[in-house]
C-alpha cells in the first residue's frame, strides 16, 4: 500500500534535496582534492615534492656530514610539442650531505617564437624528498625563452644530513612544460 500523494511528494523532495547536497558535497571535495594532496605531498616528501625554497641558515650550526657520499643524478625531459632543449650540466655529482651544492641545467628555444615554459621537479627514491633542499631554483617561476636563445638555469640546494643511511644515491628528475 503507498502512502498518500502529499506525504510521498514530501519524501520525494526531501529525497531530491538529500542528494542534491551530497551531489554538491563530492563536487567541492573534487575541487579540494588537488590543493589538499599537493599540501599533503610536499609536507611527507610523497611523489618526491620537496616543497618551496629554503634558506642557508636552514643548515646553520649542522655541519656536513664528511664520513659519507650521496650521489644526486639529475635527469631532464622536454615535454611533446615543446620546440626546445633541456639538459643538466652534469649527468651526476657526488656530495657530502650538508654542504650547499651549486648546479646548472641548459635550456634552448629551437623555435622562431618566444617559449615561455617552467620546469617540474621530482626526487626519487620518494623518502629522499623530504631531506633534498632547494635553497634555489629556476623551477621556481616561469623561464621566457627568445627565438634560438639558450640560457644557463642554476640550482641551489643541499641533502639534508638526516637523510637516512641507507639512501647512496638521488635522482632528480625535471620535465620541461609549456607555459601560457
Amino acid at each position: 500500500m503507498q502512502p498518500p500523494a502529499p506525504l510521498r511528494a514530501t519524501r520525494n523532495r526531501r529525497l531530491m534535496w538529500l542528494l542534491l547536497a551530497i551531489s554538491a558535497g563530492f563536487f567541492g571535495f573534487g575541487f579540494a582534492l588537488v590543493p589538499l594532496y599537493n599540501t599533503f605531498c610536499e609536507l611527507t616528501g610523497l611523489n618526491g615534492k620537496t616543497g618551496g625554497p629554503v634558506t642557508a641558515a636552514a643548515l646553520s650550526g649542522r655541519p656536513a656530514d664528511t664520513s659519507r657520499w650521496v650521489t644526486v643524478e639529475f635527469t631532464s625531459t622536454v615535454m611533446p610539442g615543446l620546440p626546445g632543449r633541456f639538459q643538466p650540466q652534469y649527468r651526476r655529482l657526488r656530495v657530502h650531505p650538508g654542504d650547499i651544492i651549486n648546479a646548472v641545467y641548459l635550456a634552448q628555444n629551437l623555435s622562431g617564437q618566444v617559449l615561455n615554459s617552467q620546469a617540474v621537479m621530482s626526487v626519487t627514491p620518494e623518502i629522499a624528498a623530504r631531506y633534498f633542499k632547494k635553497i634555489d631554483c629556476f623551477c621556481f617561476k616561469h623561464q621566457a625563452l627568445a627565438p634560438g636563445m639558450t640560457r644557463s638555469m642554476p640550482l641551489s640546494f643541499f641533502v639534508s644530513p638526516e637523510l637516512p643511511a641507507e639512501v647512496h644515491t638521488i635522482t632528480l628528475s625535471y620535465a620541461f612544460f609549456r607555459v601560457s
